[in-house]
């Protein structure tokens, strides 16, 4: 059947009226700016609460302010920053019951995780998480704070990528940059438990041991948790 030249009117129609609603491609230098500012968010290079000036950080990443101004009013939906009215850009502050949040959601998703990874393992995954394991611990001899928070989430990523779980890790991933954010105030002094805990996890995932990795893991982020809610008691006082 063929359509008639009222419908193919009509059908063009349509068309010419969504063509207003076309979704923009991504601006390249706009998505940079907007993840070099995440990444000084997350590593703390930009403390929470520090005042956001668009010239100095354009001047900074070598940009103009257009794509800073852009960045930082996504950075604000995202929850990462806040423009106050007269006053400017700020980084966000967490509260604690924002951090609790996370972390208990955390909790849920890697101990889960932690179960599937012991039960799909391989020779080879449990070599990699090893691999993993020595560079956070050359991190911590070394006292170098930067190189053990990525090694932490170099290590929890891969956990969850060993459990075969598309879904949970894409999950765990959309947390990653907040946990490493809480995490890593609190990095030098989890460090040497912390890494115990991870080899210990890292043992009960190699013995295909799912409920013991999974109890591990739950303990592992319980203390992460309450090391955070500790750190920030003793601030207040």
């Amino acid at each position: 059947m063929t359509s008639s030249p009222s419908g193919r009117r009509a059908s063009r129609s349509s068309l010419s009226a969504a063509a207003s609603r076309r979704v923009e491609r991504p601006a390249p230098l706009r998505e940079a700016v907007y993840d070099a500012l995440l990444e000084l968010i997350v590593n703390r290079t930009l403390t929470p609460g520090q005042h956001l000036v668009e010239a100095e950080l354009a001047e900074y990443l070598g940009v103009s302010r257009q794509p800073v101004r852009e960045a930082l009013q996504r950075l604000q939906t995202d929850g990462w920053v806040d423009l106050r009215p007269a006053q400017g850009a700020f980084v966000h502050t967490p509260t604690e019951e924002e951090a609790d949040q996370l972390l208990a959601v955390r909790s849920v998703l890697e101990t889960y995780s932690a179960k599937l990874a012991a039960e799909h393992a391989t020779a080879q995954d449990v070599k990699q998480l090893r691999k993993l394991q020595k560079a956070g611990e050359d991190a911590l001899a070394a006292a170098d704070v930067d190189r053990l928070v990525d090694a932490n989430a170099n290590l929890h990523a891969a956990v969850a990528a060993i459990g075969r779980n598309k879904v949970l890790a894409e999950m765990i991933g959309l947390v990653d940059r907040r946990v490493r954010w809480y995490y890593t105030p609190i990095a030098r002094p989890r460090s040497r438990d912390s890494w115990n805990e991870h080899a210990e996890l890292i043992a009960a995932i190699a013995d295909g041991d799912g409920d013991r990795a999974g109890e591990v893991m739950h303990r592992h982020a319980e203390q992460t948790r309450q090391t955070y809610h500790d750190r920030r008691t003793s601030e207040s006082d």
